[in-house]
């Protein structure tokens, strides 16, 4: 098989006139403004498709070089520069593919284009063939990366699929589950080698019963070998008072599947707080009460006051000369 620099140097980058007939799939990273846009060549790559793919889907074993087309299409009225430059996928915060800023370590540094800088004229598109070089000690298994567009301020790219042939492993984990009023947060990790869609299922039982019964559902991730995401399930009925026991289980495709329970007390603390203000301020005015009740018993009873207050009077009205009356 012929490398792509030789095929480069023979081949002239084809510039096709854009017919009002010919069908593009949309750019996974698409760019926004309709003045260009980049998409896998019609009928090419290891699953070719006439009405255009989403994305790239290239499958090779350690060593091999394997080629396809990016189409660049420009239907404005005035012509374009576009760069084309190899990058690794990541995943976002919630579980999205995305692209991996940065210098690319993986998939993204093994494509090699025969035109990295491509003149696109008005009402064109551009066929521009490219090669996935798969080192010989690559891992197997599935190895997401992007070809990304550039020119005036704005990017597109398209995804490129890469699976390393050889043994595969589905697998994940479930860790971190933490229930709180209003959600439950967890976290999935892709314990395996191939990228994982995940469905899962929430189960809570409380003191009483089964409080939440969720069957499983298809979470929209796309997790990178690898990769751990934190997400988030809602419970906006959960309980004001109660202690619960909620249990996940994620399942994927290929047989993964991972489980973890986590316990959790729900308290109205509001109401608490102000029962417990409520028994303070009941207990303050008992102890005040006691003490005046005690305070009253100390005192001497009326009489003997008026009888004590006679005789200092009669004691400061004495001369104590003996005057006779």
């Amino acid at each position: 098989m012929p490398s792509l620099l030789s095929v480069a140097r023979a081949l002239t980058m084809a510039v096709v006139l854009l017919g009002t007939g010919a069908a593009q799939s949309a750019p996974v990273y698409a760019d926004d403004s309709g003045a260009w846009s980049v998409a896998p060549s019609a009928g090419g790559g290891t699953r070719p498709a006439k009405d255009g793919r989403p994305y790239f889907y290239v499958e090779g074993t350690p060593g091999s070089v394997l080629q396809d087309t990016v189409t660049v299409t420009n239907p404005g009225s005035k012509p374009r520069t576009v760069r084309l430059s190899g990058a690794d996928a990541d995943n976002t915060r919630g579980g999205a593919l995305s692209l991996e800023r940065g210098k690319p370590t993986d998939t993204g540094s093994w494509i090699t284009f025969a035109e990295r800088k491509v003149k696109v004229p008005p009402r064109t598109r551009a066929d521009v063939p490219f090669s996935v070089s798969v080192p010989e000690g690559a891992v197997p298994g599935d190895h997401p990366g992007v070809i990304v567009a550039r020119e005036g301020g704005r990017d597109a790219g398209v995804r490129v699929h890469l699976r390393v042939s050889g043994p595969t492993l589905s697998a994940l984990t479930v860790e971190h589950v933490k229930a709180e009023a209003g959600r439950i947060s967890y976290d999935v990790v892709n314990r395996g080698n191939t990228i994982l869609t995940p469905r899962l299922k929430v189960h809570a039982d409380g003191v009483f019963g089964p409080l939440l019964d969720r069957g499983p559902r298809t979470l929209p991730v796309e997790l990178i070998p690898g990769r751990r995401v934190t997400l988030t399930e809602p419970w906006t009925d959960a309980p004001a008072l109660d202690s619960v026991e909620v249990t996940l289980t994620v399942t994927a495709s290929g047989g993964a599947h991972g489980k973890a329970t986590a316990s959790a007390r729900f308290v109205p603390w509001g109401a608490v707080a102000g029962v417990g203000a409520g028994v303070l301020g009941l207990a303050a005015a008992g102890v005040w009460f006691v003490r005046r009740r005690r305070g009253a018993a100390d005192d001497p009873p009326p009489d003997e006051l008026e009888q004590g207050f006679v005789e200092r009077e009669l004691a400061a009205s004495s001369t104590g000369r003996g005057d006779q009356l």
